[in-house]
């Protein structure tokens, strides 16, 4: 399914995993590892360029374009 069009800009994102036991004294630091953040990504039928396209799109922007459709009463 890597074929079909993407819709909306969020990205994977990075940070630290931090774990919350600190291994008996203070002296030693909580040990932290990198981790990602994956955006939310759903496949949905749409109404792309006048037709209708089974496109990939993250919740994000599923949420806003809803909203746009609804304000102008587009079915969707």
């Amino acid at each position: 399914m890597s074929g079909l069009p993407r819709l909306g800009k969020k990205k994977t994102a990075f940070g630290r995993r931090i774990r919350h036991k600190h291994s008996g004294a203070w002296a030693r630091k909580a040990p932290k590892t990198s981790r990602q953040f994956k955006p939310n990504v759903q496949t949905k039928r749409m109404f792309v360029d006048g037709k209708w396209q089974r496109v990939k799109v993250d919740t994000r922007y599923l949420r806003t374009e809803m909203k746009r459709m609804q304000e102008k009463g587009v079915p969707y």
